[in-house]
């Protein structure tokens, strides 16, 4: 069967992706830039069931290389964490995409959207039954799945849950926290998104899916804390305005402030499943919110969170071609270079480079990295909070504090990061280890394109901050 997957680098996508191949599946993955797709996580043989295309789904004219004689395709995408007008732009992607399958000899398209069953919507929500509006044009058999709150490794509700748990022993919150949602497990909604395959029993109709707990967010946090071990204790208060809410998130947890704004509005909606038709026609063991807990936690031990929300490329702050970043400019910039010798094993330094920033830190002057990070929330930008998807692996394309990976190349040995925190031009951050007959060496290098007087002023105000922290940084590297 021949499967049209958007999203595959996604957090939805690329769990569902290596499922569809298992399954005997002839996956074509849509992509806006390829290089994003993690072609190191295949072997040959499983590469051989997968397609790769580039095109953007805002760009009508970019669908025309997509293939008619597809059997399914799956929706998978949103613009909930972006700038600007996010409903508009899911408007449009929503529409091209369903003109081109109208197009296609399309069996079934599967959408996964969010449960709306009250009339007063938040505009999130409302986009999503936009969404689903739209794709019925195509005159195809469409299959809604309808889910709340998705818990599981790396998901922004399960991150957001856990920074204001583990980060706050006393919260003051908002009076949102009393609203009702069911949440469904990761796990859950992989299961369904498999199974109602060319199911006709699902074509043209809606499903909402959750697990079996209704619960407030308040709970949810509570029964976070209690899986952790934690003693928390939750005041809600009636008088945070719905933009103070979302700066309180904002500044708590890990997530941009669009996407604090976004949620913030939707938690004003109960979302609880109504129709559980689902389960009649796709009888799964539904996983309760600590069993989902448990697992994510079980992944996480493992070093094995396979995506994560945060490794989105929707910011502002970078565009979404962002591997076009990884030529460092090399005239009209500033530099700080470090060469350090060593005598370690190379794979060993090495290590310590792939493990940099997270939990773990930046080797040096981690209090002076977390008042940046600070600084850089006041402002508007992403903070320090991100941490990373994995403790030891690094791909393109992922989230490693205030910084984005644009090249992770183990076999040369070389690290490149592209910043994201705010700032009067663009940043780069680069480590490389390299071996001439008997000497090994690694070179740490600071890169600033500045943006007019200011952007220089700032490189010049930074200088003795970058003298106190890049030798050691890299020294210890070489040492740890």
């Amino acid at each position: 069967m021949k499967i049209l997957l958007t999203g595959s680098t996604g957090y939805i996508g690329r769990r569902l992706l290596p499922i569809l191949v298992s399954n005997g599946h002839h996956v074509i993955c849509l992509v806006r830039d390829e290089r994003r797709f993690d072609y190191e996580d295949f072997d040959e043989a499983f590469m051989l069931h997968v397609e790769v295309i580039e095109a953007d789904l805002t760009l009508s004219e970019t669908l025309s290389q997509l293939p008619k004689d597809i059997d399914a395709a799956y929706f998978l995408v949103h613009s909930m964490s972006s700038t600007g007008d996010f409903s508009k732009r899911e408007q449009v992607t929503a529409q091209n995409f369903a003109d081109y399958l109208s197009t296609t000899k399309l069996k079934q398209c599967i959408y996964l959207s969010g449960i709306t069953n009250e009339e007063n919507l938040s505009e999130h929500l409302a986009s999503r039954k936009n969404v689903e509006d739209i794709l019925r044009t195509s005159h195809k058999p469409l299959t809604v799945l309808r889910a709340a709150i998705i818990i599981g490794s790396g998901s922004a509700s399960f991150e957001i849950i856990r920074d204001l748990v583990e980060k706050l022993p006393v919260m003051v919150a908002p009076k949102w926290l009393s609203t009702k949602c069911q949440p469904i497990g990761i796990r859950n909604v992989i299961e369904y998104l498999e199974k109602i395959l060319l199911s006709k029993a699902t074509f043209d109709r809606t499903f909402d899916i959750g697990g079996p707990d209704v619960l407030t967010y308040k709970e949810m946090l509570l029964g976070f804390a209690k899986a952790r071990k934690l003693l928390r204790l939750i005041i809600t208060v009636p008088i945070m305005t719905p933009k103070f809410s979302s700066l309180w998130l904002y500044f708590v947890t890990s997530t941009s402030y669009p996407l604090a704004r976004n949620l913030v509005s939707s938690m004003k909606n109960e979302v609880i499943c109504e129709n559980n038709d689902i389960q009649d026609i796709v009888p799964l063991y539904l996983y309760c919110y600590r069993e989902t807990l448990e697992l994510a936690f079980s992944k996480i031990n493992q070093k094995n969170v396979i995506s994560s929300w945060k490794d989105t490329i929707s910011e502002h702050t970078l565009d979404r071609n962002f591997l076009d970043y990884i030529e460092v400019p090399k005239h009209g910039c500033l530099h700080d270079r470090r060469v350090i010798s060593f005598q370690r094993k190379s794979e060993v330094v090495k290590q310590n480079i792939w493990e940099i920033g997270g939990s773990r830190g930046w080797y040096f002057g981690n209090q002076l990295w977390r008042i940046r990070g600070f600084i850089d929330k006041i402002v508007g930008g992403v903070g320090l909070r991100r941490g990373r998807r994995s403790p030891s692996d690094l791909k393109p394309g992922d989230a490693l504090d205030f910084w984005r990976v644009l090249l992770a190349d183990e076999t040369n040995c070389r690290l490149l990061l592209y910043a994201e925190m705010k700032l009067p031009g663009e940043a780069w951050l680069e480590f490389r280890i390299k071996e001439n007959q008997n000497k090994k060496i690694l070179v740490q290098t600071a890169t600033f394109r500045p943006l007019g007087l200011w952007g220089r002023l700032y490189w010049y105000l930074m200088l003795p901050f970058h003298a106190i922290i890049f030798p050691k940084m890299a020294k210890n590297i070489v040492n740890y």
